[in-house]
């Protein structure tokens, strides 16, 4: 089995529950959506240059990195078949593994194993062009150690994304957090949005990397 690897390198994570700390990212090519905010679309071609890697080789980048954070990403990672090796591998040799996913594609199967990882879940709001994929049944298998963010790019975002917190339950399973789409809404519009509606237990973040460096930077 190898997968195809279009990035692999070190940097802090810039958004999750570990925002701020070093992490390894791995980001593979190929992704189901096409949102209208994405920033990797260079990543989700099926033609997108890549560098196809065996999971021991995965593991032996990330072992001399010296970094015990890593962050399977995208496109969609979930795409990868037998993406539960590398999980596995990478977590019994002592690493903590994030995923971050669109939150199309299930997450059931790997919530489920004996080395989990955490999940990174997006809920695709209407502005993305996307909602309509997402697949709430994951809700079901998230604890507090994972993740539902919701980027957002509008007051009407905003809206639904309340709708959907509160049918879920989403602050009592898991972490919940609200992101601007760069460019789009003010953070401060959304501070007061939260406050208006008092979302308790929900969080404001924004994406550190894209105030670190160039919005459009790769490789960071």
């Amino acid at each position: 089995m190898r997968y195809p690897v279009v990035e692999k390198f070190i940097s802090i994570n810039g958004e999750g529950q570990k925002a701020g700390e070093l992490a390894v990212f791995i980001r593979f090519r190929g992704c189901n959506l096409n949102c209208s905010y994405c920033d990797t679309k260079w990543a989700n071609s099926e033609d997108a240059e890549a560098e196809l890697m065996s999971a021991e080789e995965i593991a032996e980048y990330v072992a001399l990195t010296g970094v015990k954070n890593v962050t399977l990403t995208g496109g969609e990672p979930l795409m990868q078949s037998g993406l539960h090796k590398l999980i596995e591998l990478l977590i019994s040799s002592g690493h903590s593994v994030e995923i971050e996913t669109n939150g199309s594609i299930s997450v059931e199967e790997l919530a489920a194993g004996k080395l989990r990882p955490s999940f990174t879940l997006d809920y695709k709001l209407p502005d993305s062009g996307m909602e309509a994929a997402m697949l709430t049944e994951n809700y079901a298998f998230l604890t507090e150690s994972d993740t539902v963010k919701f980027v957002s790019g509008s007051i009407d975002d905003l809206r639904r994304a309340v709708q959907i917190i509160k049918r879920f339950d989403l602050v009592n399973r898991c972490r919940v957090y609200i992101s601007p789409v760069f460019g789009r809404i003010g953070p401060a519009e959304i501070v007061d949005f939260m406050a208006a509606e008092k979302l308790n237990g929900v969080r404001l973040q924004l994406q550190l990397h894209k105030f670190i460096w160039e919005p459009d930077k790769r490789g960071v």
